[in-house]
Parts: C-alpha cells; sequence; structure tokens
C-alpha cells in the first residue's frame, strides 16, 4: 500500500514537468518559426533594393563583372543581414540591410582589378596637380586649366576623373579606412547632428563650403544626385543634356571636392 501511494503521488509531478518541457519546446519551435517568417518577408520586401544599388554601382564603375553576379552577390548579403538583424539596436532594417548589400557587392568587386595601373598613375598626377593649383589659387582648377596642366585632352581628363570616382567607391580615396565615404558626407552635408563628433561635423562643414564653389550645374549635380536621390538619367532630364554628360560632370564635380577636403586634411 505505501508503494502504490508513492508511485500514486509522483505521477502528477511527472506529467506537471512533461507538461512545462513540451510547452517550451513549442515556444521555442514558435520563435524560430516566427523569426524565420520575418527574415523571408524581410527578404522578399527588399530584394528590388538590391537591384537598385547594382544599377547605381554599374552605372560608377562599368565593372568586369555581369549585372547578375554584383545582384547575387548582393541578394547573399540581404540574405546575411536578415539572419543577422537585430531590432533590440533601434537601427532600421531598411538601414542595416543597405550597408550589408553594399558592403557585399564591394566585397565581390574589390577581388577584380578592373582600374588599370596607368590610371592609377594618372590619377595620383591629377590629385597633385589639383592639389598645388588649389594651394597657389585657393580654388579648385576648372577642367581645363587641370587638361592644359597635365597636357591631356579634356576626354581624357574626364576618363581620369571616372577613374578616380571608381577608386573613391571601393572606398580606397585616401582619407582612410576609419573616415565616413565621401557619400555619406555628401548625403549629410546639409544635416549636421549636434551629437555627431567634432571632426565629422567640422568635415561636414567643409564639404559643405566645397561644395558652394563649385560651378552651378555640377553644384546642382551633386545635390540632385546624393539629397535628392536622383538618378543620372533624370538628372540628364533635367538639365536636357545626355547621360554620360552628367556622368562627366559628376565625377570632375567629386574629384574637385576631394581636392578640397584633401587640402583641409593636409592643413
Amino acid at each position: 500500500m505505501l508503494e502504490t501511494k508513492k508511485i500514486s503521488k509522483s505521477k502528477p509531478v511527472r506529467l506537471k514537468g512533461c507538461k512545462k518541457h513540451l510547452a517550451t519546446i513549442a515556444t521555442r519551435a514558435y520563435a524560430g518559426q516566427k523569426k524565420k517568417s520575418i527574415e523571408d518577408e524581410h527578404i522578399a520586401n527588399y530584394l528590388p533594393m538590391v537591384q537598385k544599388i547594382v544599377q547605381r554601382v554599374v552605372k560608377y564603375l562599368r565593372p568586369p563583372l555581369s549585372f547578375e553576379d554584383l545582384v547575387s552577390a548582393g541578394t547573399i548579403g540581404l540574405v546575411k543581414a536578415a539572419r543577422d538583424y537585430d531590432p533590440s539596436h533601434k537601427a532600421e532594417f531598411k538601414t542595416y540591410a543597405y550597408i550589408r548589400i553594399k558592403g557585399a557587392i564591394l566585397d565581390e568587386l574589390r577581388g577584380w582589378s578592373f582600374i588599370p595601373a596607368n590610371i592609377n598613375k594618372q590619377i595620383q598626377k591629377t590629385m597633385q596637380f589639383g592639389l598645388e593649383i588649389t594651394e597657389q589659387t585657393g580654388s579648385a582648377p576648372t577642367d581645363e586649366e587641370l587638361a592644359e596642366k597635365l597636357g591631356i585632352t579634356i576626354e581624357k581628363l574626364y576618363q581620369t576623373f571616372e577613374g578616380a570616382r571608381a577608386r573613391h567607391f571601393l572606398s580606397i580615396d585616401g582619407f582612410g579606412d576609419q573616415s565616413p565615404a565621401l557619400g555619406t558626407l555628401l548625403a549629410a552635408a546639409d544635416s549636421v547632428k549636434p551629437d555627431e563628433c567634432l571632426e565629422q561635423a567640422e568635415l561636414i562643414d567643409k564639404l559643405a563650403e566645397a561644395i558652394q564653389q563649385l560651378s552651378e550645374k555640377k553644384r546642382q549635380i551633386i545635390l540632385l544626385y546624393y539629397q535628392q536621390h536622383l538618378t543620372m538619367k533624370q538628372i540628364a532630364e533635367v538639365f536636357n543634356i545626355t547621360e554620360p554628360r552628367v556622368s562627366q560632370l559628376h565625377a570632375s564635380a567629386l574629384f574637385n571636392l576631394s581636392v578640397k577636403l584633401r587640402q583641409w586634411k593636409n592643413d
């Protein structure tokens, strides 16, 4: 009788423990399924962002990789972003995904050397002359002045500018890995926040000042591209000029801004 009582008393305890264990397993399974569902939703919603970023990269760089190759790399970045995203960090998924997608695309591009050595050499020479003229006159040289100083045609100069823009896009513009990208600064040039570090805030002020010193058309192209997020095709329609011409003026403007910021950094 005593043994029977002991068995009958222990059964409810085991059942209660079993139910609690099953409930824990079910909760974990539901949480995992819910997280997977959110990840899938993020991937589906932001796949168009991958193509948009790739289109901009292709316009910038004209890389040897195909559009599909870059989309594949960007999609891998998006999948990793969806998997690793932690909403407790209070960053929007859109912002986090953009950084991971662009990073994955640039990582893919860095494996390819598509800026010839002679263009790299020409970029360095052009930057050197640009700095010298700026220090002498107080303002960045015009495209014509720089081409004459280098002894090359305007078309050759624009090729150099576009090579410099490609190098900048791959984050090897000489400002250092710890400095914010020029495109990021351009997008923030009219919205300096009080809590930003002093050096970055000063850099943005100098950039805004340099933008004001650009020619009217170049200044408008920079603002339309980085702050209004218009494509080069849309900007071409605004000015009634060709898209390649917009690309040339955009590359020239970025080079001028880089010269001014390099001068400020050196000082």
